[in-house]
């Protein structure tokens, strides 16, 4: 049976085993953003991702050629994540713990449900597939995600964006789910000066700002001034930063947005009370 991919496009019958390699290749630096935000660790999600194409590579059966690319890719990931248990890291100490012992309250398979849905844009149907369930189990799966996460923790958000239009969508946004905003900054020193005035619970940061200056870097910053603070990176090119290269975050969000993609990741990433530090 073919299906289609997240984006539409339909897999299609007549393509070469050479096509099929290519487009797993393209979906790569996706797959590891989706790993990651299920962990909440770059570390762990990259794991999960090197294990998952080792396997396709000693069992190639684990991939359904049938399928859309993409979909057979993320199939193949649920198939090593399920058996390995979905595992929750009961050990470790601070930021970490307080991430697992969250993660320990959800309801089995909601989480990747969601993300799937949400993040990674794929339709109910093909969440279903790649969870390997029925489609029905799947809607409802990612309704109850819904419910659990955004009720989970509220908090202060600081938003670092120089478009005025997409700095007050953030804000409405970020408002419309119980979270106060400290405040809006458009430049690195901005953003530093507004991170140390009130200390965010969660930071939203754009890569290029006002000035020129890095988001990256601003973030990096404040950082290192605040401690540990969860953060969401806002980008039109997220394939950029995912090259496996250099530490990336766990939360990332691509140009244009969804309203149910800001909700999600902010809901995941104070839910994880996490962050992966991104060096430039």
């Amino acid at each position: 049976m073919t299906t289609s991919t997240a984006n539409g496009n339909g897999a299609d019958q007549g393509q070469t085993s050479g096509d099929f390699v290519a487009q797993i290749a393209q979906n790569l630096p996706f797959l590891r953003r989706y790993a990651r935000a299920l962990t909440g660790s770059q570390t762990s999600g990259d794991t999960y991702a090197a294990a998952t194409l080792e396997a396709m590579l000693e069992t190639p059966d684990i991939v359904d050629r049938s399928m859309d690319p993409k979909v057979a890719l993320f199939g193949a990931f649920h198939a090593i994540w399920s058996s390995s248990g979905a595992p929750v890291d009961k050990g470790g100490s601070g930021a970490f713990a307080k991430a697992q012992a969250h993660l320990a309250k959800l309801t089995r398979n909601t989480r990747e449900a969601l993300l799937l849905h949400t993040v990674e844009e794929f339709r109910t149907g093909q969440v279903a597939q790649i969870m390997g369930l029925p489609e029905a189990e799947a809607e409802e799966l990612i309704a109850i995600a819904q419910r659990e996460i955004a009720d989970s923790i509220l908090g202060k958000v600081m938003i670092i964006e120089d478009e005025a239009i997409i700095a007050m969508d953030l804000q409405s946004i970020v408002a419309s789910m119980g979270h106060a905003i400290t405040g809006v900054a458009r430049t690195r020193t901005e953003a530093v000066e507004l991170g140390k005035a009130e200390r965010p619970d969660l930071i939203l940061a754009d890569i290029q700002l006002a000035d020129n200056s890095s988001g990256i870097d601003a973030v990096n910053d404040l950082l290192e001034a605040l401690g540990d603070v969860p953060v969401i990176f806002i980008t039109a090119f997220p394939e950029r930063l995912l090259t496996g290269e250099k530490p990336e975050p766990a939360f990332l969000i691509t140009k244009p947005y969804s309203e149910e993609q800001v909700r999600l990741a902010a809901s995941q990433a104070m839910f994880f009370s996490s962050t992966e530090t991104l060096l430039a």
